[in-house]
């Protein structure tokens, strides 16, 4: 075969410069068995287990440790940070990774280690700080908060490790069988919520620090403890989970060899990062569906990253009417909010496995996306009318500076939100990823780079809400409910742009494209 710098200096002209959207894969294989797709996916369970335990007690345990409700999104940051430079730049390199351990395998490895280093100074930040010379008796432990910080990031980038090449692995294991494709994304999503119930359960239990009674210290309460508990507990099933897919599924070794696109596109011997090139490129080539499919999805995680970021936190204060660090009251609504959170997996999961139904039932997956979009701004909504009903039956007992928990038809409101909004998350989580496949596909990118740039349409609000939330909730005198607000406005706008402007897939495409969040099962 010819040589591609002679090809490319000799018929340079006869060469059609290939979108900055593709990405060369090698020839692919027979499709693997199912169990061993099975085995890959079920590493979403572990993964979920640490983000369930993020969302659900970290928030308030970085009150706990001193950050106040206005500073505390700014630790949220990470996420979408890592979100935004360790995606691509993992994708990219374990795409070309040339490891006899295979291309995904050594990724998943590292992201596995990492994860246990940072969960470990997370739940000992308390303990660490103390040692380092921080004052209990004092609110604010700077110490605490900086290892803290510390071990957060690190647990958000290695996450964002591990997510990448399992979802690419997945793919190699698939080899483009559309239907093992389908099923592989349905065992992923299923995982994905067998993770956040086992998370929200862990979170929801008072008295599991009992399994290891040695996390409780003088630096480390009992809700610090029960944290440290969970953490060891998603050490344990991650590291099992990864450890069974890096030793059951093997993965062939690629040789170093430059892609078509690298050789036309100059290589990127010029540039450093040249993932991000292409990235940048595929900017200016997006299609027009694309640019609506990213406007609709800015819109619908500014709606969805308040209520995910201080879900929790909004029981324990506004429902509950408790003070972190004061009494029992916060730490129960905290409880009760990790309980709501695990119903709202379980709703998640039984409806991921529905979405092809539920399209085929409303017209379309662009109309189920806007009536679901709805749906999460009324119960944003409702959050309001849910508080302002808890502090109107709020009863204080003498000498006792927690209210009493709040009436049970309040309790059950709350809940029956958390868990009705299971159903628009479960959209979230695999529509818009459908649809950035489909358009990819129909426009003729490569769809690696397609999710890329869709990935950043979710990361970039994310970091709008963690900049501006604290401060807009400041300005109307602190609690959630204001950002919540702003969020149910934006998932109008979004629903409402989502069926008047996104345009409707073409049908055959649409039941054949596997995509990479869930997808149409």
């Amino acid at each position: 075969m010819e040589p591609l710098s002679s090809t490319k200096q000799n018929n340079h002209n006869n060469l059609t410069k290939p979108s900055s959207l593709h990405v060369e894969t090698p020839p692919l294989d027979e499709p693997s068995p199912l169990r061993k797709i099975m085995v890959v996916a079920s590493i979403a369970a572990g993964v979920q287990f640490g983000w369930a335990l993020q969302l659900s007690l970290l928030t308030p345990y970085v009150q706990l440790l001193g950050i106040s409700h206005t500073w505390a999104p700014y630790i949220w940051l990470c996420g979408p940070i890592s979100g935004m430079l360790v995606q691509p730049i993992v994708g990219y390199h374990s795409d070309r990774c040339t490891s006899r351990f295979g291309r995904r395998r050594p990724f998943i490895a590292a992201g596995s280690f990492a994860v246990a280093i940072a969960v470990f100074l997370i739940g000992y930040a308390a303990d660490l700080g103390h040692m380092f010379g921080d004052n209990l008796e004092k609110k604010v432990r700077p110490r605490a908060i900086g290892v803290f910080v510390v071990g957060f990031w690190i647990l958000d980038v290695a996450n964002n490790m591990l997510q990448g090449p399992c979802r690419a692995l997945l793919g190699d294991l698939c080899a483009g069988n559309q239907r093992k494709t389908r099923n592989a994304n349905a065992f992923f999503s299923f995982f994905m919520a067998v993770g956040n119930i086992l998370g929200y359960a862990a979170g929801s239990y008072s008295k599991l620090y009992h399994m290891f009674p040695f996390t409780k210290t003088k630096a480390c309460n009992v809700y610090c403890a029960n944290l440290k508990s969970c953490f060891f507990l998603s050490i344990a099933l991650l590291t099992f989970l990864a450890t069974a897919a890096l030793i059951y599924v093997k993965e062939k070794a690629i040789t170093t060899e430059k892609t078509v696109t690298d050789e036309v596109d100059g290589g990127g011997g010029g540039n450093s990062m040249p993932c991000f090139g292409e990235l940048s490129g595929a900017f200016r080539e997006l299609k027009r569906p694309m640019w609506i499919l990213l406007l609709v999805t800015c819109l619908n995680w500014i709606a969805w990253f308040p209520f995910l970021l201080f879900d929790t936190d909004w029981m324990g204060k506004e429902v509950y009417g408790g003070t972190v660090g004061e009494g029992k009251a916060y730490d129960k609504g905290v409880r009760t909010g990790a309980l709501g959170l695990m119903l709202n997996s379980v709703v998640l999961g039984v409806t991921s496995l529905g979405v092809d139904v539920l399209a085929r039932g409303v017209g379309g997956v662009k109309r189920l996306w806007g009536i679901v979009n709805f749906v999460l701004a009324i119960c944003l909504g409702m959050t309001v009318l849910v508080t302002k009903l808890a502090q109107h039956s709020r009863h204080y007992v003498d000498g006792s500076i927690d209210p009493l928990p709040p009436s049970a038809g309040v309790q059950a409101g709350a809940l029956a939100l958390f868990s009705v909004l299971g159903i628009p998350l479960a959209i979230t989580y695999s529509v818009p990823f459908a649809l950035a496949s489909i358009f990819s596909a129909t426009s003729g990118a490569g769809q690696g780079l397609s999710l890329g740039v869709l990935n950043l349409a979710i990361v970039i609000p994310q970091m709008i809400v963690s900049v501006l939330g604290g401060p807009w909730d400041a300005l109307f005198g602190g609690g959630n409910l204001p950002a919540f607000v702003v969020g149910a406005i934006a998932a109008l706008a979004s629903g409402i742009l989502s069926i008047i402007l996104l345009p409707s897939p073409p049908p055959d495409l649409a039941k054949s494209v596997g995509t990479s969040g869930g997808g149409f099962h």
